[in-house]
């Protein structure tokens, strides 16, 4: 089994998503589960970017990513991303994130996603995301991680191929053991932090950030309940009053 995960800006502004669309693709997550997926889920909203996850066993991994793409196609306002997408590397273009990471097979499917958003397509992100993923990688409890920076000019299975210039990377993460997601989690958003213009926000927040900034959320998908981390997170790194 392994999670698959695919963002896309398909909002009608740069700042936001729409109340309208964020309904009409939660409406459309059952669709997955038609075409195999374990579990389904809008699981980040980022400025103007949704990212659509989903538990898939790896028989039915093109199936479900060609529905991913599917529902966002029929809902965008915009079909800046989804264009963006070809049959060939010669003719991909600035298209959607999409990151994959295995889960073992007798662990319960956990996974965090982090999920970037740029206002002007800010080329540091990228780096942002590696050290998220470096961070990541090597820690305890961890079975994989995927990150779309990592698939620029490769096939995502069952859609095509998007060139180096899409922006708003999407890092996901599965872990094996549920007290490790605020471990690892914690040390991910550390790292994506301690980068110069980043700032965590809650699921859903709009991109209110002085251009030439990058905004992340991260959710934690646990057996396909969706949590928002940012708030518990970030009440942690509170100062103690003794």
């Amino acid at each position: 089994m392994k999670i698959t995960a695919i963002g896309a800006d398909i909002s009608g502004n740069d700042v936001s998503c729409s109340k309208n669309l964020i309904k009409n693709i939660e409406n459309n997550i059952p669709l997955l589960l038609n075409k195999g997926a374990y579990k389904a889920a809008l699981t980040n909203i980022t400025g103007d970017d949704v990212v659509i996850s989903a538990f898939v066993e790896d028989d039915r991994l093109e199936e479900v990513n060609q529905g991913i793409v599917e529902i966002l196609r029929q809902n965008a306002e915009d079909l800046g991303d989804i264009n963006g997408i070809s049959d060939t590397i010669e003719n991909a273009g600035e298209g959607i994130s999409y990151a994959e990471a295995k889960i073992r097979q007798d662990r319960y499917p956990d996974a965090i996603i982090m999920a970037f958003d740029t206002y002007g397509g800010e080329g540091f992100v990228h780096n942002v995301a590696d050290s998220v993923i470096k961070a990541a990688r090597g820690m305890d409890q961890v079975t994989d991680i995927g990150g779309s920076s990592l698939n620029h000019n490769q096939e995502i299975p069952g859609v095509g191929y998007v060139s180096d210039e899409t922006d708003d990377p999407v890092v996901v993460v599965t872990v094996e053991d549920i007290e490790s997601i605020g471990v690892v989690a914690g040390a991910m958003m550390g790292a994506a932090l301690g980068n110069k213009n980043v700032y965590l926000v809650r699921r859903g927040s709009p991109s209110y950030v002085i251009p030439g900034s990058v905004i992340i959320s991260i959710t934690a998908y646990m057996n396909g309940n969706v949590m928002d981390l940012a708030v518990p997170l970030s009440s942690k790194m509170k100062i103690l009053k003794v």
